[in-house]
């Protein structure tokens, strides 16, 4: 095998068809046929009005969703993207400058960034209806965003990577069975987790559950920032179960350790146990004043995860602890249950470096925020759009998703009054699934 030598390769004449993102077309005609072009000119055009508009606000978003569908994660990274000829036909012709879209960004208000994030959760939710099965699991949880330079909401705040830094906290929630974002806000650094998210919390829960199908129910997993009687308490008001990890206080560290009717549910070669759980008699003074009872599930295991504890026989443990309202339920499969909500650690991994939501291009905490939820729409936008037209790649993370369904070369030519779009061979963008 010898490889040829590339200077023998003559550089032809430039072919203004060519192009790059040629799976835009299949995803762009997938969306037509969801209606979300005409639902962004119908809900957002309000933004953008009068009769002199060249670039009315639907169509803006629908670039900027492409743009970060195909890879992109700053608005300037259109510029890029404006050399390629399909990309620009697309957009309607002409690509506008990223001044303009700078300055579209910056006109969500309030209301517009409620009803972005409620698209969001349409199209992450889709799927939920069809979960079959006692619990649909819906996991919270809040990541800190490093951002380098001066940016209105950028704030120093917890931040264990950069201590010190200016950061945004932003607060994402996903149902685990389908990988998807179903409720997503940008928020300053400064920003915990606790009883001023619960409004929050609840219109996304409620959102969630109003989608179950009968004889579903729906699970809220939280780690220990949502070990707060507030929270507890609206989940349980709203009908709603959650497994919530404790806080290992030094009241719960001792309570854990005068107990002794553990239950051994797994041991080693030597039948010495090595992971025994126990519902603890433990109450917060927290919770009693706000009316919660929660089950206290403790598990304690050889296995070098959670705190160290020491029990009265002198024996070494490590010990985590959950609350929850599931009452009825085996203290271990909770525990276990509980060990899955992992998976949205991945998915905000995915989030930011896939789909860079660190990457804040605008002063205005407004327009940084809806360039977030945009790209949490294209997230899901794409995720549908592989799950039920191409259902070989429904478990693909984004980075694959692009290469093989959008950044695909392609061929744009005009014949009479059409175009075609002519792909390589064996392209799965020729073969996609028919309804």
């Amino acid at each position: 095998m010898r490889r040829p030598d590339p200077g023998i390769i003559r550089n032809g004449k430039p072919d203004p068809t060519v192009t790059g993102v040629a799976g835009l077309v299949g995803f762009g005609r997938f969306l037509w046929g969801l209606g979300v072009d005409r639902d962004l000119h119908v809900t957002f055009d309000r933004l953008k009005s009068g009769t002199g508009v060249i670039y009315p606000m639907g169509t803006q978003l629908r670039l900027l969703t492409d743009a970060f569908a195909v890879g992109e994660t700053r608005v300037f990274g259109i510029e890029g993207l404006a050399a390629d000829p399909l990309f620009t036909y697309l957009a309607g012709g002409v690509v506008p400058s990223i001044d303009t879209l700078y300055d579209d960004v910056d006109r969500f208000d309030d209301a517009a960034l409620g009803a972005l994030e409620d698209r969001v959760a349409e199209h992450g939710l889709v799927r939920v209806p069809n979960l079959r099965g006692p619990f649909a699991h819906f996991d919270i949880d809040t990541s800190v965003l490093p951002i380098f330079g001066e940016h209105e909401g950028a704030v120093p705040g917890p931040n264990p990577r950069y201590p010190g830094r200016p950061s945004f906290h932003p607060m994402l929630a996903r149902i685990a069975e389908t990988g998807t974002i179903v409720g997503a806000q940008l928020r300053r650094g400064d920003t915990g987790f606790g009883e001023a998210d619960v409004p929050t919390m609840r219109r996304w829960v409620r959102r969630a559950m109003n989608k179950l199908r009968k004889g579903t129910s729906l699970c809220v997993r939280i780690d220990s920032a949502g070990d707060c009687a507030e929270v507890m308490h609206a989940l349980h008001e709203d009908q709603a179960f959650y497994v919530i990890k404790a806080k290992t206080t030094a009241d719960l560290l001792g309570a854990a350790s005068w107990a002794t009717n553990w239950k051994t549910v797994d041991v080693d070669a030597d039948k010495l146990p090595i992971r025994q759980v126990t519902d603890l008699d433990f109450s917060r003074t927290s919770w009693r004043n706000k009316g919660v009872k929660p089950r206290v599930v403790a598990v304690r295991s050889i296995a070098r995860h959670g705190k160290q504890m020491t029990s009265m026989d002198g024996s070494e443990w490590t010990l985590q602890v959950f609350l929850t309202n599931r009452l009825d339920e085996d203290a271990d499969d909770v525990a276990w249950d509980y060990d899955k909500r992992a998976g949205i650690e991945p998915l905000i991994a995915e989030c930011k470096g896939a789909w860079g939501i660190g990457h804040a291009s605008s002063y205005s905490f407004a327009a940084n925020h809806a360039v977030f939820l945009l790209k949490m729409l294209a997230h899901n936008l794409l995720d549908r759009y592989a799950t039920e037209q191409f259902p070989d790649l429904a478990r693909w993370r984004t980075p694959w998703r692009r290469r093989t369904l959008l950044r695909v070369p392609g061929r744009l030519s005009r014949s009479g009054r059409g175009r075609k779009l002519h792909l390589p061979p064996g392209s799965p963008l020729l073969t996609p699934k028919r309804e």
